[in-house]
């Protein structure tokens, strides 16, 4: 029963700013977990940005199907607050062969709030509204535009009439994050607000924030009455996440936890990829970004992470993420979680 019930679930891949590229989205789409992916933000100010610009932050555009090298199909996100900017840079999505255009109303990020985008709007419904209306009739019906929001500013008062906004301004599908602005990435999700929007609208809901495990995608389905949910931080922590949801709601199997081994053996082939196109030094600072990702909720990455984070050199660096080192050497400090 429970199987039949999970089959029909889709798993998205999460934008986030400066951390899942496009070799990002190559590496953790190689495996059956993920059914669409999302890009970082493309920030959208005053002016119709050049392709150049869709092209660095969506390098898939160049090919048909715009989707990774294992075919998961992959969107373009815009940010901003003016809606006849946004409206023109989604025709020129749409000229540069979007598959949808997504808009970004859930970025905590302080400098990005400042300048009046991301969460900012959340404070009023109607600027959401406007934002959203502009691109969808930009798009024609072409293609679909959609939205992600979280459950508002600093309270919930809003998180309703916001998402209420986002379907009335023609938005077909609508991302939650079950937080708001102010409540940054703190725990706990609050899945049972997301269940609540969606209970308001009629366009499909996707439930997003602190699923880290098959049992946390068990509540947060259960809680949010959502069929689809979206991974963000989690399957940067575990790239192996996703599919072993994807074998679960397949099989009923639980597959073994995710080891550092495996772990490990990501990192190095995205560095690999990486030192391809970018110096050693900046593929150093990358892999590290990574392996602090990695380090939420398992001891086994926090050591590593804590024994690699002051090398320099990018040989070193990788050589030693195989290193052997016993739990009970692990630096006396909490993890901080």
């Amino acid at each position: 029963m429970v199987v039949n019930l999970l089959q029909n679930g889709k798993i998205g891949l999460a934008p986030m700013e400066g951390v899942i590229d496009a070799l990002t989205r190559e590496l953790l789409t190689r495996q059956a977990g993920f059914d669409w992916t999302v890009t970082e933000f493309v920030r959208v100010v005053d002016t119709r940005l050049p392709p150049r610009v869709f092209y660095r932050h969506c390098p898939e555009l160049a090919k048909r199907p715009v989707a990774t090298p294992s075919g998961v199909p992959v969107h373009i996100q815009l940010l901003g607050s003016d809606p006849e900017a946004l409206a023109e840079n989604a025709r020129q999505a749409l000229a540069l062969g979007a598959l949808s255009v997504d808009l970004n109303f859930g970025c905590p990020a302080k400098l990005v709030n400042r300048h009046d985008g991301g969460a900012s709007l959340l404070r009023r419904p109607e600027r959401v509204y406007q934002a959203v209306k502009a691109v969808a009739e930009a798009l024609g019906g072409e293609i679909p535009v959609t939205a992600k929001i979280r459950l508002g500013f600093s309270d919930r008062r809003l998180a309703v009439a916001c998402a209420q906004a986002t379907e009335s301004g023609g938005a077909a599908r609508l991302v939650v994050h079950g937080r708001t602005r102010d409540e940054g990435y703190r725990p706990p999700a609050h899945w049972e607000w997301i269940g609540r929007v969606r209970q308001q609208v009629s366009i499909p809901v996707v439930a997003n924030g602190d699923i880290w495990s098959l049992e946390a995608y068990w509540k947060a389905r259960t809680l949010s009455g959502c069929r689809d949910v979206m991974l963000g931080r989690s399957a940067l922590a575990d790239p192996w996440l996703a599919p072993r949801i994807r074998h679960w709601q397949q099989t009923g199997e639980r597959l073994p936890e995710t080891t550092w081994e495996m772990r490990a053996s990501v990192l190095r082939e995205y560095a690999d990829l990486q030192r391809q196109h970018l110096p050693d030094r900046i593929v150093v600072s990358l892999v590290k970004q990574w392996l602090a990702q990695m380090r939420q909720g398992n001891a086994e990455a926090n050591q590593h992470f804590h024994r690699v984070k002051r090398l320099t050199d990018l040989e070193t660096l990788l050589s030693s993420l195989v290193a052997d080192m016993p739990l009970a050497l692990a630096e006396p400090e909490s993890l901080g979680l």
